[in-house]
Formats: C-alpha cells, structure tokens, sequence
C-alpha cells in the first residue's frame, strides 16, 4: 500500500507541481476535436456515399460513382486507421510538397475513415425507410436529391442514432494513435507524466479512468438525444 501511495504521490508531483496537467489539458483538448471533427466529416462523407449508392443504375453515370465509392469504401475499411496515418503523413503529404500538423492530419484521416464505415451505416438508415416517403416526396414535385434531404435522410438518422454514437466512442479511443505523427492526444500527455515520474502505471491508470468517464458521458448524450426525438414524434 505504501509503495502505491508512493507512485501516486510521484504523479501528483508531476501533475501539478510540474505543469503536467496542462499537457493532459492539451491532450483531451486535441482528442475532443480529432474525434468530433473526424466524425462530423464521417457524417458528410458517408451521408453521400450512401446516397450515391441507392441511386438507381439505370444510367452509366450512376454506375461510375457507385463504382467509385465502393472502391473508395473497401480501401478505408480494409487497412488499419494507422497504415493511413502513416501514409498521409510520411508519403502522400511529402509527395504532395505539403506540410502541416499532426493533429490536422489526423482530423483529416479520422474523417475519411469515419467517412467509409458511417456510408454503411447510412445505407442501412435509408434502406429501412420505407421507399413509399422518397415516392411521396417524388409525387408531390419534389427531386430526388431534395426528396433524399428533407425526407428519407432525416429518418434515417434517427434509426442509426444509436451506432453513430458507438462510431463516436470508437473515434474517441482510437485517438490513442495520433502519436504516430506527432500529435499530442491524452496517450502522450501521460507518457510524459510517467516518463518524468519513471512510474507509468499510476498515469496509465487515470488515462483509462478518463477514457471511460468520456464513454459514458458520450452514451448518456446518446441516450438523452434519442430520448428527446422520441417525444417529438409523439408529439408530432
């Protein structure tokens, strides 16, 4: 007992009297903003793939971009997230002439990433639309891109609600690998802490405890969102 008293008495040092907990700021600062903007791009990228890949193939156009997506989709979805940290950052971004952080680059391939999984999970959304809402849009005038928007979509995200909260935790944990290109994420905040400390279970420790305090908070939103569009159909 007394030897952990003392590892945690080594992390409180470096935690406060070191300026330790700004870095952890820093850090849940980044992974916060990685995950949110990884998935609010996930949203808008998967939302049109989705659409593209219910449109009708009657057409050679239609037949090119379903095409296109799909191939776009197998890509993301068949590598490890960090291969593509690592390829954007060390190879495609050099070839480019661009430079830029870490932490931009890892917003950027949580979003393409995201972008590949939520298209699925949208597909289905819309898929359990019954088609009769996109034909009574279509009936009254509407396009079907307009119909698709103010219709079919809206509906299907309420049905994924639920797995677009779990893609959002996913996010947030997967954030543990941004350190691959230099960004600053809670992972490094407290590996500084223990490499200061040279005592890494006690940081590791309160690294997992703040993981899990932002999974519940973030299915508690879920849960409370869900909730409150429940009550709105009701009421509608």
């Amino acid at each position: 007992m007394g030897n952990f008293e003392q590892k945690i008495n080594k992390f409180m040092e470096i935690f406060l009297e070191q300026n330790g907990y700004v870095k952890v700021v820093e850090g849940l600062q980044n992974t916060l903003m990685i995950a949110v903007v990884g998935l609010i791009v996930g949203i808008l990228i998967g939302t049109l793939i989705a659409t593209v890949r219910v449109l009708p193939k009657y057409k050679r156009l239609p037949r090119i971009l379903n095409g296109i997506c799909s191939f776009y989709v197998a890509l993301f979805r068949g590598t490890p997230m960090v291969v593509q940290l690592l390829v954007f950052y060390y190879v495609l971004l050099p070839i480019m002439g661009i430079r830029t952080s870490g932490e931009v680059v890892a917003m950027a391939v949580f979003g393409l990433n995201s972008g590949a999984y939520i298209s699925e999970i949208m597909r289905s959304g819309i898929q359990s639309v019954d088609a009769g809402q996109l034909e009574a849009g279509r009936a009254v005038g509407l396009s079907f891109s307009v119909s698709m928007v103010k219709i079919v979509i809206p509906q299907a995200v309420k049905n994924i609600l639920p797995t677009l909260g779990n893609e959002f935790i996913s996010l947030i944990k997967e954030t543990s690998i941004v350190s691959f290109v230099g960004a600053a994420d809670l992972y490094v905040a407290f590996s500084y802490i223990g490499s200061n400390s040279y005592e890494f279970m006690v940081p590791y420790l309160v690294m997992a405890l703040i993981y899990i305090v932002l999974v519940l908070i973030i299915s508690l939103l879920v849960k409370l969102l869900e909730r409150s569009l429940k009550k709105s159909d009701r009421r509608n």
